[in-house]
């Protein structure tokens, strides 16, 4: 048996060691996952970036594959894949509506790409609630996605959780905490609709929330 944990971390970095850790310390890349704003366009792709296998879909006919079009807001979709060679080594980009680009990869990257198909079920906290992830932190993590965070999210055997929990939870954000925090500034759900954070945004975000690989 299985299960899922998920963090949140203010930046890429501080997540990537995470990652790496979890390689490490002999987790499959296969199970896991990274997800991490791209809105400062950090990332810009590479020779190692490959394009999903999933079939392509065109109901309409355009020339376009319609799972692109519900995911597109402003931002151009790219790869998504798992890793080959590790985990990071398949990062792609991808735009989430309401979020922006991200840079993905793992089984997660295709969960949300299936999932934000039309929008019609439930967009990116739809996908993650799907992922394991309670519906009462899922707009949370959307929302620290789309101010600058990065998720990592890990399928582990169940007898082996507290020594993975115990790596994933180096320099996360506590996730009660942080949505409370952003109540108070006057937050109140995330909005798919809403306008992607800019990179100076994110700037200004990292400034309040800046956590350190501990």
């Amino acid at each position: 048996m299985t299960v899922t944990i998920s963090r949140l971390y203010d930046d890429y970095s501080t997540a990537q060691h995470i990652v790496g850790d979890l390689e490490a310390a002999g987790l499959s890349s296969d199970d896991i996952s990274i997800v991490a704003s791209n809105a400062d366009n950090w990332y810009k792709g590479g020779a190692k970036e490959t394009r999903t296998t999933m079939a392509r879909k065109d109901k309409d006919r355009d020339g376009k594959d319609d799972r692109v079009e519900g995911a597109e807001t402003g931002a151009g979709i790219g790869a998504v894949v798992g890793g080959a060679a590790g985990l990071l080594a398949g990062l792609g980009i991808l735009a989430i509506p309401g979020v922006g680009p991200v840079v993905a990869a793992g089984w997660l990257a295709s969960t949300a790409l299936g999932a934000l198909a039309g929008g019609a079920t439930g967009g990116v906290v739809g996908a993650l609630t799907q992922a394991g992830i309670s519906k009462e932190e899922a707009p949370v993590y959307a929302e620290g996605l789309r101010r600058g965070g990065t998720m990592v999210t890990a399928r582990v055997p169940d007898g082996e959780r507290s020594r993975y929990e115990a790596i994933l939870n180096r320099a996360a954000v506590d996730i009660q905490e942080r949505g409370a925090a952003y109540r108070k500034s006057g937050w109140t759900g995330f909005d798919d609709k809403a306008k992607p954070y800019s990179a100076d945004d994110i700037r200004k975000e990292r400034t309040i929330y800046q956590s350190d690989l501990r």
